[in-house]
C-alpha cells in the first residue's frame, strides 16, 4: 500500500524525475537513503512505470502530428482489433493510442517527420486493414497543454 510519503515523491517525480535524493528528501521530510529506497521500491512494485524525457519544443516544433480518429468496421472482430492494436503499438511513429466510447473507436497521436511519411504510415497501418471502417485526422497546429501528471492525494 502507498502511504503518504510514497504519494508525496510520486507527485515529484512526475513534474521533475531528475531530482536529486537530497533534493526530494528536502520536501518530503525523509533521508535521502529513504527516498533513494522509497523510489527502488516504488518502480520495482511497477508504481512507477518507466521514466522519460520530453524533448524541447525546439527538436519538435516542425515535426507533422496528427490527431487520428480511427472507426472500425461494424463487423470487426477481436482478432482483428488486437492485430491493429498491435500494429499500433509497434509503429514508433504512434506516440499514444486510446480506444474511446463515442463516433470513434480509436485515437491515436502520430508524429512524423512530414506529409509523405504520415501517408505511408496511415497506408501501411490503417487503410490496407479492413477492420479499419475509416478514419480522420486532424492535425495539431500547435501544443497549448501537454501536462500527463496525475495528482496523488493521500
Amino acid at each position: 500500500m502507498l502511504d503518504r510519503f510514497d504519494l508525496a515523491l510520486l507527485n515529484l517525480v512526475q513534474a521533475d524525475d531528475s531530482q536529486t535524493a537530497d533534493q526530494l528528501g528536502a520536501r518530503v521530510a525523509l533521508s535521502s537513503s529513504a527516498i533513494a529506497r522509497r523510489l527502488r521500491r516504488l518502480r520495482a512494485d511497477g508504481w512507477i512505470a518507466r521514466t522519460i524525457a520530453l524533448l524541447s519544443e525546439r527538436l519538435t516544433q516542425h515535426r507533422l502530428r496528427a490527431l487520428v480518429f480511427v472507426e472500425l468496421a461494424e463487423h470487426a472482430d477481436l482478432k482483428g482489433k488486437s492485430a491493429l492494436e498491435e500494429r499500433l503499438r509497434s509503429v514508433a511513429q504512434v506516440q499514444f493510442c486510446y480506444e474511446t466510447t463515442g463516433e470513434c473507436d480509436l485515437l491515436a497521436l502520430f508524429d512524423c517527420a512530414n506529409m509523405a511519411e504520415f501517408n505511408a504510415l496511415c497506408d501501411s497501418v490503417l487503410t490496407a486493414d479492413p477492420t479499419v471502417r475509416r478514419y480522420e485526422t486532424s492535425f495539431v497546429k500547435r501544443e497549448v497543454k501537454f501536462a500527463p501528471f496525475v495528482g496523488l492525494k493521500s
